[in-house]
């Protein structure tokens, strides 16, 4: 699996991470990886596959821990072998349910004890993977401490001698449920489907060699749990391969006090030196966008919630209500934009969706210069909805624009891809019979 375009190094003052073997081009697969160890996120236990991971409306669910839930009895007998342990200690916690990340470690150390997976060949094992325990505050630690009771109480059904049997096989540092614990919080990748929604977490280790930068030159998407790393920038040999470990679009504040929280480092890349984008984010009349940013936290609970009605009333007023002296790029003109894009999606008024989504664009291209899977997300959205509105040349504008961006991020071969290549067909052949409907 490890293609010859990369390789480890000591980077100069961000420890270990890898870089480019040969020159890369923007756009190729620089590595693609299936994970050590995965798991469904609980929040959509019921909606997605717990082996391949796709959504479904309705799905067989395990008799015995009730959790797990497969498309058909296909995936439900290739994830027996890796579901068999979890199924047990499942079973022994019910009617609770462990965190994402406590069933992530146990998974993980059922990979580590059986391992059929050839972890040879990884770059990077689980024994060098930073705990960052010593750099923590207090606070942090013990939520860990708790969620290490937690995983020691939910492993101790399955195999009483587990934890002797993990003191022979595992190495020192991953024997202990604390500093595993805080390796797989610090180590794992959110996994997202084709719309870029969370829908479980994996452990890639190769990958956790990958620093940051709010900037990066690559960026990860996900097929199924297959993991697939793309350059999104012409590669020199010898430079650095970086991703974003969180959400780009926010201020550099936001973004650095973030990564501090979550990773434990002080980022000193490009975009955050110069805090690149800040003014651009702040703009417009001060007084108006502050009511924007005070309402946020409300909407976000509306959200949450589900409340779609109430959620696209408070957007749309609050929207009108600043007009045109906060633009369109403004940070949370755009978050607020953006939610009453998602209710209106949700309630079904396409005409609101549409036209909510067409004023998000420019800022899009404006936040991201490189081609973003965020960015040709939004785009597909907006051309979906200009299609069924049959906009059909909006539509067809908008997907080549996608298109633009995804074969760039996703590549050729990805169902998004195909489905972008298929939207693009339609609309030219809606436009031929127009065209000859009317002579």
């Amino acid at each position: 699996m490890m293609a010859p375009m990369l390789e480890r190094f000591v980077s100069p003052g961000k420890g270990n991470g890898l870089r480019a073997a040969g020159r890369i081009r923007k756009g190729e697969l620089v590595i693609s990886a299936e994970p050590l160890a995965c798991c469904v996120s609980n929040r959509l236990a019921k909606e997605v596959c717990h082996h391949c991971f796709t959504r479904h409306e309705s799905l067989l669910r395990c008799s015995q821990c009730k959790m797990a839930r497969y498309c058909n009895t296909t995936c439900q007998k290739q994830a027996w072998s890796g579901h068999k342990r979890e199924c047990k200690c499942l079973q022994s916690l019910l009617p609770r349910l462990p965190t994402d990340s406590v069933r992530l470690a146990a998974k993980l150390i059922f990979a580590l004890l059986s391992p059929s997976k050839s972890s040879s060949e990884e770059l990077y094992t689980l024994e060098e993977h930073e705990s960052h325990l010593t750099s923590m505050p207090e606070q942090k630690k013990q939520g860990l401490s708790q969620l290490a009771s937690m995983l020691e109480l939910y492993l101790q059904q399955e195999a009483p001698d587990l934890l002797q049997e993990m003191g022979s096989a595992l190495p020192p540092s991953c024997r202990e449920p604390l500093s595993l614990i805080a390796k797989v919080t610090c180590n794992c990748f959110t996994i997202s489907d084709g719309e870029l929604q969370e829908i479980g977490v994996g452990l890639y280790p190769s990958l956790s060699l990958l620093n940051h930068d709010c900037r990066p030159n690559c960026v990860m998407v996900f097929e199924g749990t297959k993991l697939e790393l793309r350059a999104v920038r012409d590669i020199d040999p010898e430079d650095e391969l970086t991703i974003s470990y969180i959400e780009t679009l926010s201020l550099t504040e936001d973004r650095q006090r973030q990564l501090e929280e979550q990773y434990h480092f002080t980022c000193h890349c490009q975009r955050c030196d110069s805090r690149d984008k800040d003014g651009l984010m702040l703009s417009g009349e001060e007084g108006k966008w502050r009511l924007l940013k005070e309402a946020l936290p409300r909407l976000e609970g509306l959200k949450a919630e589900s409340n779609w009605e109430t959620l696209l009333e408070s957007c749309s007023h609050l929207l009108s209500s600043v007009g045109g002296e906060v633009p369109e790029e403004n940070l949370y003109k755009l978050r607020i934009t953006d939610m009453a894009l998602d209710a209106s999606v949700h309630l079904g008024r396409w005409e609101e969706a549409m036209s909510y989504g067409v004023t998000t664009l420019p800022a899009y291209r404006q936040y991201y210069p490189d081609p973003h899977p965020v960015h040709g997300i939004q785009l597909m959205r907006v051309g979906k909805l200009q299609h069924y509105l049959e906009n059909i040349e909006d539509a067809l504008d908008t997907f080549r624009q996608a298109y633009e961006i995804v074969k760039f991020t996703h590549g050729e071969d990805h169902p998004l891809t195909t489905e972008l290549t298929m939207k693009m067909k339609e609309c030219h052949s809606e436009m031929d019979h127009h065209s000859s409907s009317r002579h």
